[in-house]
C-alpha cells in the first residue's frame, strides 16, 4: 500500500531499490541502518518508535483497501485512553482490517481482522486509512475478553465524543452473524457516555454486580443555592453514597490533600464516600467499605442539603450529543475538569 502522510515526524516504509533512488539497496537493507517492518518494506533504524509509527508500519504492509482498526484507529484520531499498551504496559499488536477479499499472512506486531468491510467503513485521515470510529469500537468490543473490556472500548471512545451509544447500536444491528456481537450488544445496554476513566468502568460494574444498585457517572452535586460542590466518579443517589477510584498505591501531596478536603465536604453534606484503590485484594476491601457506607446511610437523617438539580448557569455535558454541541471555548471551560482523572490508559 502506498501512503502519503501529512503528519510530521513519521516515516513511510519503502521497498528496496537496486539503484538506491527510491529506497535502500539490497546491500543496505542487510546492514544495521535499516529496519524491516513488513515483507519487503524498510525504514531507517534508530530512534524511538512511537505508537503512531508502529501504526504506520503496520498499515504500510497491507493490501489496497486495508486499514488500521480498533485501538490503533482511535489512537490515530487522538483518543486519550487508547495508547496501545496492555495493563502491564506492554505494547499491544496493531489491529488491522483487510476485509474478506484479502488474506494476510500473520506477522509479529499486528493482529488481522478479515471480517468484511462496508463500503464506508474506511476513511483517510492525514494520509492514513483507518476504520471509522463506530467500526473500530464495535470491533474492539466484539473481540474483548469480557464485559469490562467491551465497556471500556465503548465508554472511553465516547469520552472523546468519537461515538455515541445510539450510533453504535445502529451499526451493531447491521453486523449479522459476526462473532462477539452478543457481547457488544450486551455492553451497549449498560454503557454510560459520561465515564471519565477506564477504572471507573471497573469500579461501577463491580459495585453494580455485587450490590445491584443503580449508579450515575460523574454527576455534579450542588447545594441549595446552586453552588457546585463536587463531582464524584459514581453516585448512588437513593442511598447518598459516592464512589471514587484512586489509582495511586500511596497517595501523597497536594492532590491527595484536595481529595481529603472533598471527602470531608461530602461527609458534611451527608454523602458517604467510598474509595477503591489500586492493588491486589482491593475488591474485597472495597466491598467492606461499601457495606459500612450502606449501614451508616440507613441510620442517616433523610433531610438532604445537596441536590443534583442543575442551576441555570450550569452546562450539562453528560452525553456525547451535548458535548458535541459545545464550541471550543465551552469545551475548554466545561470539559477541562475531566483531565487528571485516575486510571491507566489502555489499548
Amino acid at each position: 500500500m502506498e501512503l502519503h502522510l501529512t503528519r510530521p515526524d513519521l516515516v513511510v516504509p519503502v521497498r528496496a531499490d537496486p539503484s538506491g533512488r527510491t529506497g535502500p539497496t539490497r546491500g543496505q537493507v542487510r546492514g544495521r541502518h535499516w529496519t524491516k517492518v513488513a515483507p519487503a518494506l524498510y525504514r531507517p533504524a534508530g530512534g524511538a518508535t512511537t505508537v503512531a509509527q508502529r501504526i504506520v508500519d503496520a498499515v504500510a504492509g497491507l493490501p489496497e483497501g486495508g486499514a488500521a482498526t480498533g485501538w490503533a484507529a482511535l489512537h490515530w484520531l487522538g483518543a486519550r485512553w487508547f495508547d496501545g499498551r496492555d495493563p502491564e504496559g506492554r505494547p499491544l499488536p496493531v489491529p488491522v482490517a483487510v476485509g474478506d477479499r484479502h488474506a494476510l499472512r500473520a506477522r509479529a506486531g499486528i493482529v488481522v481482522s478479515e471480517d468484511w468491510l462496508y463500503e464506508d467503513d474506511v476513511v483517510l485521515v492525514d494520509g492514513l486509512p483507518i476504520t471509522t470510529p463506530v467500526r473500530s469500537v464495535c470491533y474492539l468490543a466484539r473481540v474483548a475478553r469480557d464485559e469490562i473490556g467491551a465497556l471500556r472500548a465503548i465508554e472511553m471512545a465516547a469520552y472523546d465524543d468519537l461515538v455515541s451509544v445510539a450510533e453504535l447500536k445502529v451499526y451493531a444491528a447491521s453486523l449479522v452473524g459476526r462473532p462477539g456481537k452478543r457481547r457488544l450488544e450486551a455492553a451497549l445496554e449498560v454503557a454510560d457516555e459520561n465515564t471519565w476513566s477506564p477504572m471507573e468502568v471497573v469500579m461501577r460494574r463491580f459495585w453494580q454486580r455485587q450490590r445491584g444498585r443503580p449508579l450515575i457517572c460523574n454527576p455534579p452535586v450542588f447545594d441549595a443555592w446552586g453552588n457546585h460542590l463536587f463531582t464524584p466518579d459514581v453516585l448512588d443517589v437513593a442511598a447518598g453514597i459516592a464512589g471514587e477510584y484512586d489509582g495511586r498505591v500511596h497517595g501523597a501531596g497536594p492532590r491527595r490533600s484536595r481529595d481529603l478536603d472533598r471527602e470531608e465536604l461530602a461527609r458534611r453534606l451527608g454523602i458517604e464516600v467510598v474509595t477503591m484503590m489500586a492493588g491486589p485484594g482491593e475488591e474485597q476491601r472495597f466491598l467492606r467499605r461499601l457495606d459500612g457506607a450502606y449501614d451508616r446511610a440507613r441510620h442517616r437523617p433523610r433531610l438532604r442539603s445537596w441536590t443534583l438539580d442543575q442551576p441555570w448557569w450550569w452546562v450539562d455535558t453528560s452525553t456525547v450529543a451535548r458535548r458535541r454541541a459545545l464550541g471550543p471555548a465551552e469545551r475548554a471551560r466545561w470539559l477541562g475538569r475531566r483531565t487528571g482523572q485516575n486510571g491507566r490508559d489502555f489499548g
